[in-house]
């Protein structure tokens, strides 16, 4: 019984078994049938869009491949266009000689005609002359035997009657030649020179001994001072600038002479205050790179100045000193755009005058490099600047109308009075220099003082920022002539006692009035 049971369960157990498998198997037939139906699907939609993108690229490629062709196509028109014009002009040149060889022949064959015909021209002068020269002796003859003089002594007895004659219309030519040469070569130089000034376009950039460094806040001016004042020392001792720290809010002062100094001083304050660490060693350092960022900024504007006036050769020390010249001012007046104003003036009045115009804008852009030295000399710039030019390889004539733009020396060309007027031109015009207040208001009083020292002034006016004083006489006292007189006076009064640029105007006016009264 025991054992049929457990046979019975055994068998149990193996048809469970079995159909368990049978189960089983049939689902996993089932699930390897979806994922091979998944499996096509996925291998279907990758091919889609593989086969999408492999279309998109050989799109791209094609799109690409287009552009590359009508770029080539581009170059290729734009090779093929140069090549015609360079083809046409050398036709063009060819051309051109081919003309003027022909005409050149022709030249020489006109020319060759020519000689022939003035050959023979002068044979038959020549035996015409000598036959004149037989009639003039036996004419001279026949006239001794008639007058019982030789040819010599009446020569000489008519040389002495028209001698006195002879000097005094000469005298009367010279004189009139004389006065008509002064009016006219007065007109001439003030034609040139208005039209000179008129043709320059005139720019000003007037320079101060100080600048202001302005601040974010007045705390930074703490840190600026530092410690019982070491960073403010530091800075003064590195720049040579002085740096003035008083109740002005939100600004500091620095003082220099020296334009070049004081700049330096400006951007390393700035650069100090922005970095915002201030402290000796610091300072120095950037003291240092600042100053050679100025030494580069000052070729660059040498460089771009010479350029914009289209000078070339001129040597790295003078472009260096031309450069300088940004940072130096000259009674208020920036000696470079000084220079550069000087420079165009000298180009236009030598072309009008027709001289080297390149040769006068290279003297007078350089008329004034002795102001710049880096050292301090006891030399005059006029001088000074004809030495460096000298020195760096510039022309006689150059040399020259440097150093005799201020009379040192003598001028040996037509360049140096050229320089010293445009010079002039540009110090003397109203506007271009400036000068202190007190010592203006003084020059203006002591033209009026030197008016009222003659007799028979009446009242004396400085117009014109001085340069024209207006003198009115009485006219009991003053006769028109003396009037005449008294302004030449006046004139040599100013040019020896006193010290001004250009040229000071003065006009004496002589008035006479008859006053009645109709009762």
């Amino acid at each position: 019984m025991d054992t049929t049971l457990l046979l019975v369960g055994i068998g149990g157990l193996l048809i469970g078994f079995i159909v368990a498998k049978i189960l089983e198997k049939g689902k996993a037939s089932k699930v390897i049938a979806n994922a091979n139906k998944e499996a096509n699907s996925i291998l279907k939609s990758a091919k889609k869009e593989g086969e999408s993108i492999k279309k998109d690229k050989i799109f791209q490629a094609k799109e690409k491949f287009l552009e590359l062709k009508a770029e080539h196509e581009k170059a290729i028109q734009s090779k093929n266009k140069k090549m015609s014009d360079a083809e046409k002009r050398t036709r063009d040149k060819e051309s051109q000689v081919s003309n003027e060889l022909s005409k050149s022949k022709k030249l020489n064959q006109s020319l060759d005609s020519q000689l022939k015909e003035v050959e023979h021209k002068r044979s038959y002068l020549d035996k015409k002359k000598s036959e004149i020269d037989k009639m003039h002796h036996n004419q001279v003859k026949q006239l001794e035997v008639i007058s019982g003089l030789s040819a010599d002594e009446a020569k000489d007895q008519l040389v002495e009657s028209l001698k006195e004659s002879a000097k005094s219309d000469a005298m009367a030519y010279v004189q009139d030649s004389m006065e008509e040469a002064k009016l006219t070569a007065q007109q001439e130089a003030k034609k040139i020179i208005i039209n000179t000034i008129q043709r320059i376009g005139t720019e000003e950039a007037v320079e101060n001994c100080v600048s202001v460094f302005n601040l974010e806040s007045d705390d930074v001016k703490g840190r600026i001072i530092g410690r019982e004042g070491r960073n403010i020392r530091a800075i003064e001792a590195a720049t040579g600038v002085e740096i003035i720290v008083d109740d002005t809010p939100e600004a500091i002062i620095l003082s220099c002479f020296d334009s070049v100094r004081r700049e330096i001083a400006r951007l390393s304050m700035h650069r100090l205050v922005t970095d915002g660490r201030i402290h000796p060693a610091r300072v120095e350092e950037v003291v240092r790179k600042t100053t050679k960022q100025i030494e580069q900024e000052i070729i660059e504007v040498g460089k771009r100045t010479v350029i914009d006036l289209g000078i070339h050769g001129l040597h790295p020390e003078l472009i260096k000193a031309v450069g300088r010249m940004r940072y130096r001012s000259s009674y208020g007046q920036n000696l470079l755009q000084h220079s550069r104003e000087v420079a165009k003036l000298c180009g236009v009045m030598a072309a009008e005058l027709g001289l080297n115009s390149k040769l006068a804008k290279r003297a007078g852009l350089l008329h004034d490099i002795g102001k710049v030295p880096e050292t301090e000399t006891e030399i005059p710039h006029a001088i000074l600047g004809m030495q460096w030019a000298e020195k760096y390889g510039e022309k006689e004539d150059v040399c020259n109308a440097i150093g005799a733009h201020h009379d040192e020396i003598e001028m040996k060309t037509l360049i140096a009075p050229i320089v010293q007027v445009c010079d002039a031109i540009s110090g003397a015009r109203p506007g271009a220099r400036r000068q202190v207040l007190d010592s203006y208001i003084q020059r203006l009083k002591d033209l009026e003082e030197i008016a009222f020292g003659f007799q028979g002034v009446q009242k004396a006016y400085a117009i014109q920022a001085g340069r024209e004083l207006r003198v009115i006489v009485e006219s009991e006292k003053v006769t028109d002539d003396k009037a005449a007189q008294l302004s030449f006076e006046i004139s040599q009064k100013i040019q020896t006692d006193m010290t001004y640029p250009g040229q000071v105007k003065i006009t004496v006016i002589r008035e006479t009035r008859s006053v009645n009264i109709a009762k």
